[in-house]
Order: C-alpha cells, then structure tokens, then sequence
C-alpha cells in the first residue's frame, strides 16, 4: 500500500546512521529498505543499463511462468520478512530487483508476507556490497531457495541454492553462456541478449 495514501501525516528522512522500526518505515518519505533496524535509501532510480538487464530478466521469467503457479514481481515491490511470521509489524523491509512467489498466500496488496521462492538482485556501485551481504545473509536467513546475483560489470550471473540451510554457489553463467536455474529444471535463459547493452554516447 502507498504509504501516503494512508494518511499519514509528518513524512520525514531518517538518519541513515540510526536504528529504525517497521513502525519508523511507514512515514518516510520515497523508497526505503529496512534491514536490521537500519535503512537504505533506494533513491536515484537506478542506471539505464541496470533497467535494461532487469527488464530482459524479467521478460525472460515471465515468459517461463506464463500461467504457471508462480507469479514475477519487479521493483518497486516490498518484501517484509518477520521472524516470527508478524507482518503488522516486520522485521525487514526489501526491494529485491526481482521476486518468485510461488505461494499466492503471500501477496498482499502491499507487497509479498515471507520469502520468494526466488530473488534476482543486479548490482549496482551503490548496492553491490549489500546485496551480497546483509540481503544475501536475509534470503538465507529466512529460506530463499534460489538468488541470483547479476553482475553488470563482469557479465556475469551467479546462481546460489540453499542446501541445509546456506546457500551454496550452484554456477556462474557468463554473458555467452545460458543461465539455469536449480529448482526449476527446464528454465534456461540465453545470457547474450540480456547483456547486450548499448548506451548512447552523444553527451
């Protein structure tokens, strides 16, 4: 749900050096994850070239799903992770690039209640040392099964599947390379065009 379109009055900035709430999240002003108590701007909006990797994915995986069980969710979409599954007043607040939900109990208006079955983050500078760490430390925590880290720079996916309960390196597929994805057998996506990025140079 917007946040603003709740009502609430009194939005603020937190102090990114600061300890926050769920209860805290609900009146800042522009996108935010919440992650241990402490928040994560996710503004600007990302680079073209990040886009552009994010919607071949994302084509990519809608066309496997088609009308399958599972449904692909794209940023901006709120994930909340609880551990003690309260969802009125989470733990963790995220934004993941991508997201899997194979349970349709999860989705709510306002975003997926627990984790996706799988999660794509595609770095970025300003986000690269979170997404693997205190995010891939999260979907460990709270059991997604699969996480995919795309990285721009090197061209390359790497796929991480939970085995009791850590997440193992399955295979990293180079941009040459097709992609496959552990728990769901027959996906495969050919790497070339989702790196086939080309960016304007007239200044």
């Amino acid at each position: 749900m917007n946040k603003k379109a709740k009502g609430m009055t009194g939005l603020k900035m937190p102090n990114q050096a600061g300890r926050y709430t769920y209860q805290d999240w609900l009146k800042w002003e522009g996108r935010w994850e919440l992650i241990d108590g402490k928040p994560y701007n996710m503004t600007p909006a990302p680079s073209w070239e990040h886009q552009y990797i994010v919607g071949e994915l994302h084509f990519a995986l809608r066309a496997y799903f088609g009308n399958k069980a599972c449904y692909v969710a794209v940023a901006p979409f709120d994930v909340y992770l609880s551990a003690k599954e309260d969802y009125d007043h989470p733990d963790h607040v995220l934004q993941p690039d991508l997201s899997v939900i194979c349970n349709p109990n999860q989705l709510a208006s306002k975003g997926c209640y627990g984790p996706p079955t799988l999660v794509v983050e595609v770095l970025s500078p300003a986000t690269a040392l979170k997404d693997r760490n205190e995010k891939l430390k999260l979907y460990q925590q709270f059991g997604v099964q699969e996480y995919w880290i795309v990285d721009p720079g090197y061209k390359m996916v790497e796929v991480l599947g939970l085995e009791d309960g850590y997440y193992r390196t399955k295979e990293a597929f180079g941009k040459e390379g097709q992609l496959r994805s552990f728990i769901f057998k027959d996906l495969t996506i050919n790497l070339k065009p989702v790196f086939q990025f080309e960016q304007d140079k007239t200044p």
